[in-house]
């Protein structure tokens, strides 16, 4: 499924977005929901566009949310253990933004991701966020062996 990237007829993005060079890149409109009364982007919904960011990087990668809660060894989550954001500048209403998640580490139970929202050329947020899976006590779980593989062949390090 597609959809129009910034309203342009016959230019068209996958919905979950696309991987390009080890980077995840998903489109977001601004919406009036996600403003403030002086009509910049809430500084907590910065937190829902990169969650939709990292949500569906995992996603193009074959790792889908809903799979998790049936898992043979019982149900899984994801947890974010750590975020620091760079507020740098705001978006407004009707703005298109491009999410941008790149893996930086992979462990055992945890990974470290480095996003940025951009408007254009123009870097509004960076975050560095460390995520882990937990089962339902709240117990980290080692990733499975195929997501180590698939996770490994995608972490960007500095000679990338």
């Amino acid at each position: 499924m597609t959809n129009s990237k910034n309203g342009e007829r016959g230019e068209a993005v996958a919905l979950c977005g696309i991987i390009d060079e080890k980077t995840h890149r998903l489109i977001a409109r601004v919406y009036f929901a996600d403003t403030d009364f002086s009509g910049a982007v809430y500084h907590g919904r910065y937190l829902e566009f990169l969650e939709r960011g990292r949500s569906d990087f995992l996603r193009c990668i074959g790792v889908h949310h809903s799979d998790l809660l049936n898992n043979d060894e019982g149900a899984l989550f994801w947890v974010v253990r750590r975020m620091e954001l760079d507020f740098k500048a705001s978006a407004s209403i009707d703005d298109i933004l491009q999410i941008e998640t790149q893996l930086t580490f992979v462990g055992g139970a945890r990974c470290m991701m480095s996003q940025k929202i951009l408007r254009g050329d123009d870097v509004l947020i960076e975050a560095e966020v460390t995520a882990a899976l937990i089962n339902n006590e709240g117990k980290p779980r080692r990733f499975p062996q195929d997501w180590k593989e698939t996770f490994g062949a995608l972490v960007v390090s500095d000679s990338d």
